[in-house]
């Protein structure tokens, strides 16, 4: 027995005191074993408290409820009541600025949430949500602590409630380090983003041997939850990185762009780039072939800043990209269609990948650049059965209902619905720039000329050469950015070396913008 515990009853010094509650801090520090931490590392995983030393500030983490311990009885676990239970909350710094964080603790109880657990998540979200700062969870859990019962599925529910709450409202970020099963997913889904570390994290309802028995199919916790088949097929999470190291460091990079809440603007650093360069590369970029691609993040690292571009989900939806970056030191979000793949066409992925990107970016006061080659959306029976209407119309909704500085370049294609959806003047963009190579049209010159001059191709002497005769004229006529700027529907027609600057000069000149809805408690997009 320890000579400093202090004996119920026993007179004692304030030095006693201090002494027991330092041991009892020392305890509350340690994992719940020294076997668990070793599986752990065994693992290629880290402890909760390594993973927060690494991703705050050095020294700035203050804990709180170190010392809580759950109460519940039965099944032998009141034998077992380690100190901060199975989860490490508190708050602290990242690059000088304040965040909030939990980080389940798989050492104790697996990292499984009972009614404690769940109180402490619930009291530093409540703080996050009152102070204006990002909440970040780093989650490594066995799901709900089946020896507390409906106690672990009620403290979900206050969970997932807060994380509703404060959506819009401060930044979220969950990092999945481990599992994440059950009713627990539900929580990363409704954060902003979601991280997975490749091969030792896992996403899933319900496992694979509930699966096996339900369905008969066999699969693994890789193949069933993996980083790969949610960052590329389910679209549940945006970033993936190798190791638990890489993981925390992209966290403090993405938070870079953010601002702590949605009452503030995001950080400024200042440029090492020059607004005015030139970005000559440009001019040679865009083939001279309309059905030729190239790559539309190549075009866009040769603008922003230092050619840095972040890209969000970078692996799902691949004809649409999205992602963080600056103009002149000014964080900004990118949408672009990726002429690469699908042709840049948009289905049914990349509508609400965009449209998810482009609504956060509105909730927390950071500027929209759309960069726009589109030939329409993706056609096909499975497409339209599957609700690309709907789907599409999440994009369209999420652009018009923006309020922020919104600034779109039209590089090449820009037909039909498509054109609209892509951030077009009818939408309240503040300003829409072309090159000379963009296309503004209802469809492109081949389809046109089938439609309108049916009869006429039907009737010629040589049905090709007429044909080919009438799409030169149509694309003389209407591939071009012209009839659209005659209209005011473009504003400028640049030189492409001419983008980064004009960019610059146009969002310099919303930075004071001031816009509001008409009053509603919140509109019914189409989900």
């Amino acid at each position: 027995m320890n000579e400093n515990r202090i004996v119920p009853g026993e007179r004692v010094s304030i030095e006693q005191k201090i002494e027991e509650l330092r041991r009892m801090q020392e305890e509350a520090a340690k994992p719940a074993s020294q076997r668990a931490a070793d599986r752990q590392h065994d693992k290629g995983k880290l402890t909760a408290r390594e993973r927060i030393n690494l991703l705050l500030d050095k020294g700035s983490f203050q804990e709180l409820d170190a010392l809580a311990r759950h109460q519940a009885t039965g099944f032998g676990i009141e034998n077992t009541r380690p100190l901060g239970d199975s989860v490490i909350t508190g708050f602290g710094s990242i690059d000088g600025r304040n965040v909030f964080i939990f980080a389940e603790d798989f050492t104790a109880f697996g990292g499984s949430l009972g009614e404690v657990v769940a109180e402490k998540i619930i009291k530093v979200m409540d703080l996050a949500l009152r102070s204006g700062a990002p909440l970040i969870g780093l989650k490594d859990s066995g799901g709900a602590r089946i020896q507390e019962g409906v106690a672990a599925l009620h403290g979900y529910g206050e969970i997932f409630e807060r994380n509703v709450r404060a959506s819009g409202v401060i930044p979220q970020i969950s990092v999945i380090m481990g599992p994440c099963a059950g009713g627990a997913v539900y929580s990363p889904a409704i954060t902003d983003f979601v991280y997975q570390v490749e091969g030792t994290s896992h996403l899933f309802i319900t496992g694979p041997d509930v699966i096996k028995t339900v369905t008969g199919e066999d699969i693994t916790m890789e193949e069933l939850g993996g980083a790969s088949v949610h960052s590329t097929k389910s679209g549940v999470t945006h970033f993936v990185n190798n190791s638990e190291e890489e993981v925390l460091e992209a966290v403090r990079y993405l938070l870079s762009f953010l601002p702590k809440n949605n009452q503030e603007l995001p950080p400024y650093f200042t440029p090492i780039d020059t607004p005015d360069r030139m970005a000559e590369e440009l001019t040679t970029i865009v083939p001279d072939a309309p059905n030729q691609p190239y790559d539309m993040v190549e075009l866009i690292e040769y603008v922003v800043d230092d050619g840095e571009f972040y890209q969000v989900h970078e692996n799902f939806a691949g004809n649409i990209v999205v992602g963080f970056a600056r103009l002149d030191g000014y964080a900004i979000g990118i949408v672009g269609n990726q002429p690469a793949v699908l042709a840049g066409t948009l289905d049914i992925q990349a509508s609400e990948k965009a449209a998810r990107f482009v609504r956060f970016c509105d909730s927390f006061n950071i500027p929209i650049v759309t960069f726009v080659d589109v030939p329409g959306f993706l056609p096909g029976v499975d497409q339209e059965h599957q609700g690309i209407i709907r789907h599409g119309a999440k994009l369209l909704y999420a652009f018009a209902e923006a309020t922020v500085p919104k600034l779109t370049m039209m590089i090449r294609k820009a037909y039909g619905g498509a054109y609209i959806v892509m951030n077009a003047r009818s939408l309240r963009s503040d300003f829409v720039y072309a090159w000379p190579s963009a296309q503004v049209a209802v469809m492109g010159a081949q389809g046109a000329v089938n439609v309108i001059n049916r009869r006429d191709i039907a009737d010629a002497e040589d049905p090709d050469a007429k044909r080919a005769e009438l799409v030169a004229a149509y694309e003389a006529k209407f591939s071009n950015p012209y009839i659209a700027a005659e209209r005011g529907w473009i504003d400028q027609v640049i030189e492409p070396r001419e983008t980064r600057s004009v960019l610059i000069r146009g969002l310099e000149s919303l930075r004071t913008k001031r816009e509001q809805m008409p009053p509603k408690k919140h509109g019914n997009i189409p989900l």
